[in-house]
């Protein structure tokens, strides 16, 4: 049980790192320039992991690599800035929480998992808790925001599972790397239509983009990746509920932006939910030797997700 805790805490490092994402862009990033900021998070990162490991994808591994980095980074990225600009944060934050609802019913057919309700009640929790976080009384929606935040929740939802369900075929770092160049790569040319060529950078950009490389792409992805192999995907899509937490303590410590009880009581429910998602469902005890199987009936088989751990730690060992 600490082996997994353990596990759990390190995985955890990957979302908040990403919370602290909102206050790097604003004080050192260059203006107006989200996917430029999403393309030399990625690339970088990616090219410079893939040239370390001297591993390059084989055979099925190319197509693979590249679905999962448009779905985990290009994708994702870029539909996350469009719901960023056209949303108040706080609506794109819990657009973004819902994830755990959305891992939780593509696991059904990729995973072969089942629906459990714990499932379903906390997912719910999380998001209300985010909600009430980050959701001011003025937010207004917008058709597109709204579609493309959904839109990128699916993304990566979809990403966590194929992932899960696929394996890694190499080390880590270079499984990591892979995904992150093929992500850079679809953004490039998006970012250049877009936003034109980059704009000369400061030393404060140069070191916001360094600090996103390496600790908000490289190291924080490499250890998402980790948690997603070696914990069921359930769990690992609770986890992300810990970025809006971390951006908004991060608010309040570094901006002074003050927290009402309110948004202390959604800290509370949210921390609730991501604890309580993280605890292995109940197995059913085996029939003792003495109680004949008749009087029993059947065994009940195993519940939701918990297989997939046994499974993904068997795999990679």
């Amino acid at each position: 049980m600490g082996a997994r805790w353990g596990l759990v805490a390190v995985t955890a490092v990957a979302p908040m790192a990403w919370g602290t994402t909102f206050l790097v862009t604003t004080e050192l990033l260059p203006p107006d320039r989200p996917l430029l900021a999403a393309t030399l998070r990625a690339l970088p990162a990616g090219l410079l992991l893939t040239a370390v490991m001297r591993r390059l994808p084989r055979g099925e591994w190319w197509w693979k690599a590249a679905v999962l980095g448009v779905l985990n980074i290009g994708a994702f990225f870029a539909l996350l800035f469009v719901s960023a600009y056209r949303l108040p944060g706080g609506v794109a934050a819990v657009l973004g929480a819902v994830g755990p609802l959305v891992v939780a019913a593509l696991s059904v057919p990729l995973l072969g998992a089942r629906l459990r309700l714990t499932s379903l009640v906390l997912g719910v929790a999380g998001a209300a808790g985010v909600a009430l976080v980050v959701l001011g009384a003025t937010a207004r929606l917008d058709l597109v925001g709204v579609l493309a935040g959904v839109a990128a929740t699916t993304s990566s939802a979809a990403g966590i599972v194929l992932t899960k369900r696929w394996g890694r075929p190499v080390p880590l770092l270079a499984f990591t790397g892979w995904q992150l160049a093929a992500g850079g790569l679809v953004l490039v040319p998006l970012t250049l239509l877009v936003e034109g060529p980059p704009p000369a950078l400061t030393t404060a950009n140069l070191a916001g983009f360094a600090y996103l490389g390496a600790v908000g792409t490289a190291l924080a992805y490499t250890l998402w990746l980790r948690g997603i192999q070696l914990l069921p995907a359930e769990n690992v899509s609770f986890l992300g509920l810990v970025s809006p937490l971390v951006a908004a303590t991060v608010g309040w410590l570094v901006l002074g932006q003050a927290l009402t009880p309110l948004q202390l009581v959604g800290v509370a429910v949210a921390l609730a939910s991501i604890l309580l998602a993280q605890l292995p469902p109940r197995v059913a005890r085996p029939v003792p030797a003495s109680v004949p199987a008749e009087i029993m009936g059947p065994a009940p088989s195993s519940v939701g997700l918990a297989d997939d751990l046994a499974c993904g730690v068997t795999r990679l060992r």
